[in-house]
């Protein structure tokens, strides 16, 4: 099969609406459940050359969690700890596979943004990764394969009409692209740019200690800022993207953007925010709405009287400002990630403040001076890796 009919395009009035092969050959996709969309279609491609190329570049089992045509999320295989369990709400004694945490840190990375997303799996579903799928709100999936119990599992999502998506993993696309705007087309080499190694070389601080977990969550960062509209800044942890700021026009407010998730990820792991008492029965949106809300300025919107109950059992504490800055402060060790230079130091500095240590930038502003010395001034290791990484 060759054509696949969408419901419609990007919106309700964009009819007909379709995916096709040009040249006549089959499509590379199978779908084994629901009716897929343009955008879910657009989510599914983006996200599977991502985690596909996370794992050649790791040797990890990947898995991202996309939203309009940019990851919410991204992560390798990591077992994950007793913390993560909780913070993710996942039963303690749960046997996960490795791709089962990896999808579960993906989506644990953000999951306001994570509401409604596309998942994405760079090994085979398996009944654990489907299990835990199952439960969240999402439109669907794509993955080189599926187990017989997966495929059972997710067919029984949302009455069967929950989005499964069956790819080729040894797809190669055509080396020239098109797309139509305005009905004039565009036409560009496709981006086979390969991440590996041999972009962290150039280290241009005066501290170059660059440790192994350093580099493979360098390597996570650019391939999720290759996958995210740009302009885009990546934060990454231990293998997990905790904070991609996307699309923004200045790159200081994609910086912004990305550490303020990646502050929202560390201060899930307060013992404030891990200690709230919920009701019982509040459905997991609600929940996660509730966590978001009590950590920002606006916390007085659950945390007021009449409204406090429909959220907790006991009334929580403030967590204050100051101890939420105390909080970042004890941080270390994180990577950051942009697509393009960072002109001035300004987003170094904004970086910091949420435990960066690591980064990786193109270098070619005129003012790369200014962005090492202030990288130097905080002792961190600095990347100029020479390729930017726009995507659109």
């Amino acid at each position: 099969m060759n054509e696949l009919e969408l419901k419609y395009g990007c919106n309700p009035n964009q009819k007909p609406a379709r995916i096709f092969m040009k040249d006549g050959s089959d499509l590379p996709v199978k779908v084994l459940s629901g009716r897929p969309g343009y955008i879910n279609f657009l989510d599914a491609l983006n996200s599977w050359q991502l985690v596909r190329e996370l794992k050649e570049a790791t040797g990890l089992p990947c898995a991202a969690s996309f939203k309009h045509v940019s990851p919410a999320g991204a992560a390798t295989g990591r077992p994950l700890t007793d913390v993560e369990k909780k913070i993710y709400f996942v039963p303690k004694n749960a046997e996960l596979s490795p791709i089962a945490c990896a999808y579960i840190r993906a989506r644990g990375s953000d999951r306001m943004s994570s509401y409604g997303d596309w998942a994405a799996l760079s090994d085979t579903c398996d009944a654990a990764t489907a299990s835990y799928v199952k439960n969240e709100v999402s439109d669907g999936i794509i993955a080189p394969g599926y187990t017989d119990e997966a495929l059972e599992i997710l067919r029984a999502k949302k009455n069967g009409g929950y989005n499964v998506v069956q790819i080729d993993p040894s797809y190669v696309c055509a080396e020239k692209e098109t797309k139509d705007v305005f009905g004039i087309t565009f036409e560009q080499g496709h981006n086979f740019y390969k991440i590996d190694d041999g972009q962290l070389e150039n280290i241009v601080t005066a501290n170059k200690d660059l440790p192994e977990q350093a580099r493979i969550d360098l390597k996570v960062a650019l391939i999720t800022l290759k996958y995210t509209q740009s302009n885009s800044v990546c934060f990454v942890k231990d293998g997990q993207a905790i904070g991609i700021g996307a699309g923004q026009q200045s790159r200081i407010h994609c910086t912004r953007l990305a550490g303020q998730k990646a502050d929202n990820w560390l201060l899930r792991q307060h013992p404030k925010v891990m200690g709230l008492k919920f009701v019982k029965g509040i459905h997991r949106p609600d929940r996660d709405n509730a966590i978001d809300v009590y950590m920002s300025a606006d916390y007085d919107d659950v945390l007021r009287e009449g409204e406090w109950q429909k959220w907790f059992r006991e009334k929580p504490e403030v967590l204050t400002d100051e101890e939420k800055k105390a909080w970042i402060s004890t941080q270390d060790g994180l990577t950051c990630g942009s697509d393009a230079f960072f002109p001035f130091g300004d987003n170094i500095e904004r970086a910091r403040r949420s435990g960066v240590k690591y980064v990786a930038e193109p270098g070619g502003s005129i003012r790369d001076d200014n962005v090492i010395e202030t990288a130097d001034k905080y002792d961190m290791v600095m990347v100029f890796t020479g390729m930017r990484l726009f995507h659109h």
